[in-house]
């Protein structure tokens, strides 16, 4: 299930990279979102397996259910996550990233606007804050991430997704310059753009007369957004840091279309926690 979750673990502080350093670090963590969870009640690999086993397989609400949950895990897919990445200081107040998210490729920067200059002698000033950018694409063949996978010639679901999110992260330092690390918050937006199709393969429906006829495919485009909360922690000394972090969105995804001219709405909250480990690289630039 890990290839198709959307990275929005949140773990920077509003202090950026010191210019002209590195940082390193992965983290280990999860999805957990009540839409997909609660799609997938009613529905169990028994009967898929019994389903898949037929000749051929009339629409009905077991087909119903499974498409739903299809759809339902492409928004917002529950289970763990990995991820790793590198971080430099481009400018003084501006760093770019890239993480690699159990198998999503990501792209992010962010720009200090509050707070001393990252990695200079700050003296008191304890308070940082930045504004960033993400960007995540993928697609996902969800069948092949679920017990659904049995269902592929009945019916096979294909999704492609694009991701946009912006944090805007506030952080209190621990000693001048997170020198001890620091604590986080803030609040996030997400948009997401996703293409999902369904093909029939050996699935029918009965038409006047008793006559079955093969339910056609389709194909959708469909965008939703998310707003989100969030808080983390950066703690040790010597470049070498521990980051627990915590974060939960809300999102109405919006009217989805089904087969038959159906349509289901979905809406939830994911709940996204992550530990991690992060090593600072470099010298840096400030002061030579």
């Amino acid at each position: 299930m890990t290839s198709c979750t959307a990275p929005r673990s949140i773990i920077h502080s509003g202090r950026v990279t010191p210019h002209g350093q590195f940082k390193a670090g992965a983290n280990f963590g999860g999805n957990i979102a009540t839409e997909p969870i609660g799609q997938l009640k009613d529905v169990t690999e028994d009967a898929i397996v019994a389903l898949a086993n037929r000749d051929s397989v009339y629409y009905d609400g077991l087909v119903k259910s499974a498409t739903k949950a299809a759809i339902a895990y492409s928004l917002d897919p529950v289970g763990p996550t990995f991820d790793f990445y590198v971080r430099y200081g481009v400018l003084p107040r501006v760093d770019v990233g890239y993480k690699y998210a159990s198998g999503v490729h990501v792209l992010d920067a962010n720009y200090q606007f509050l707070g001393p200059e990252a990695g200079t002698n700050a003296g008191a000033e304890r308070w940082y804050g930045s504004v960033g950018v993400q960007y995540a694409g993928q697609n996902s063949d969800i069948f092949d991430k679920l017990f659904l996978n049995k269902l592929s010639s009945v019916l096979e679901f294909k999704a492609a997704r694009k991701d946009v999110l912006v944090p805007l992260t506030f952080s209190r330092s621990f000693g001048p310059d997170e020198e001890f690390g620091n604590i986080s918050f803030g609040v996030a937006y997400n948009h997401t753009f996703v293409e999902y199709g369904l093909v029939p393969g050996k699935l029918y429906e009965k038409v006047g007369g008793g006559k079955a006829v093969k339910l056609e495919g389709l194909t959708r485009k469909q965008d939703f957004a998310s707003y989100g909360l969030f808080v983390n922690a950066k703690v040790g000394a010597k470049r070498i840091f521990l980051l627990p972090s915590l974060s939960m969105f809300y999102q109405k995804y919006g009217t989805y279309e089904l087969l038959k001219g159906e349509t289901e709405d979905f809406s939830g909250i994911s709940i996204i926690p992550s530990i991690g480990v992060q090593i600072g690289l470099g010298q840096g630039k400030v002061g030579r």
